[in-house]
């Protein structure tokens, strides 16, 4: 038995060892969120039977996977209608957005622990033709169980930050091997690729395509959202849309919020916080602060006393990028290092982000080299970067359409991906 073999084996023995600890974890972060643990047994490989086999199967991890592997799924279909594809996830709030985005367009459970038993139940179920995994998804014991069965193996949007290399470079024996059994690794960037061969990765399977995520559109739902949305807002009101805000952020945005409001008294700040447990606590959080909130989910209405709208709901981000005067992606003010600027760029909005963008760095320079973005040099900058937005709306637009022309002119990684996909498997 070799090195590489040798690492394989621990690493299937640690995994199993954990998996009453991963299990418990699960039930732990369900006090919060039931939804951890319900399905319980999709985690252990044990899926419905009723599911279709033979298809294909699209690992998306979490709702910003799920937006963005949509045209790539929609792409297939339409090309394919009768295509069975199942579209797995980690998250319940990525479940949720599969039923959102597809209905019964597509199959869906959540992929199983990177446990062998599991896998194998999972694999056997389905009996898929291949196998996609985005970005940084790579589950070595799923990618071994794929390979010895003959399942087609092709990540997309293949995503490596220098930061994720240095921590696979630590196990480069286990993630080696499992790079090399793809048949493809599709790169958002030349950045990507190269740190993907410097894993190990052999050059002639790397490629780079660009990053789904820009291939979004404002579809016929999104515009009914909008017009849903608009309907309740109040015309008179400035709006700064705060998307995808963490913890550890919300007291820095609220307190510049308080502040702004003293120069600018008619701005209506719409708060949408990233993760769905935490709705309830946001919402108290900003009362305690002597706000006055407006719930989304409760269909309360704004007032010209309300200061804040609490988007305490799923998949209406997009849509509320539509409203805003201007727009914060969080993230960028903590150690998570930003979320998907393209959003509010779709809507040729201004946009501002504080200093860590790490997670999307090359997206992030693009935008800045076109003059679509604001970045912030330091959390400090805050009150005086929105400031410095809200009252020049001529900078304001010619972000907005600088931002615009950006996506515009990077899409074209959907229709890769899908031909690199074409080239393993015959669709029907």
């Amino acid at each position: 038995m070799n090195k590489q073999q040798l690492c394989f084996r621990f690493y299937q023995l640690i995994i199993l060892l954990l998996t009453p600890v991963l299990i418990l974890l699960l039930c732990v972060r369900s006090i919060r969120q039931k939804a951890y643990r319900q399905r319980m047994l999709e985690r252990l490989g044990w899926i419905s039977s009723k599911l279709q086999p033979g298809g294909i199967v699209v690992h998306a991890a979490s709702v910003g996977e799920v937006i963005a592997v949509k045209p790539f799924v929609d792409k297939i279909l339409t090309e394919n209608p009768e295509q069975i594809i199942t579209l797995t996830t980690f998250t319940p709030t990525g479940s949720a957005q599969v039923s959102k985005l597809f209905g019964d367009k597509v199959q869906h459970c959540y992929l199983p622990l990177d446990i062998s038993f599991c896998v194998h139940l999972f694999l056997k179920i389905l009996k898929p033709k291949a196998m996609v995994l985005m970005e940084t998804e790579l589950w070595p014991t799923l990618i071994h169980r794929c390979y010895k069965s003959e399942v087609k193996l092709l990540l997309i949007n293949g995503r490596l930050s220098a930061n994720s290399l240095r921590s696979y470079q630590k196990i480069i024996s286990l993630i080696k091997p499992a790079l090399n059994k793809f048949e493809h690794i599709l790169c958002q960037s030349y950045d990507n690729a190269e740190n993907f061969i410097s894993l190990g990765a052999a050059a002639d399977i790397v490629t780079t395509s660009g990053n789904l995520k820009y291939d979004i559109s404002i579809t016929e739902r999104v515009r009914e959202k909008i017009t849903e949305l608009e309907q309740i807002k109040p015309d008179n009101r400035t709006i700064l849309v705060v998307g995808s805000s963490h913890q550890h952020e919300e007291p820095l945005l609220i307190d510049a919020f308080k502040k702004l409001k003293q120069a600018f008294p008619n701005l209506l700040l719409v708060l949408v916080p990233r993760h769905p447990e935490r709705f309830v606590q946001v919402g108290k959080d900003c009362q305690t602060q002597g706000f006055h909130v407006a719930r989304r989910s409760a269909n309360e209405p704004i007032t010209p006393e309300t200061d804040i709208w609490l988007i305490d709901t799923l998949g209406e981000l997009l849509a509320v990028y539509g409203l805003a005067d201007v727009c914060i992606v969080a993230g960028s003010f903590s150690d998570v290092e930003g979320h998907n600027p393209l959003e509010p760029a779709l809507f040729a909005k201004p946009i501002l982000v504080g200093p860590r963008m790490g997670n999307f760095k090359e997206m992030n320079q693009k935008l800045l080299d076109a003059h679509g973005i604001y970045q912030l040099d330091s959390n400090g900058e805050l009150i005086a970067g929105v400031e410095r937005l809200l009252h020049s709306p001529s900078i304001c637009e010619s972000m907005g359409k600088a931002a615009s022309g950006v996506v515009q002119s990077n899409q074209g990684a959907t229709n890769m991906s899908y031909d690199y996909l074409k080239r393993l498997i015959d669709l029907n």
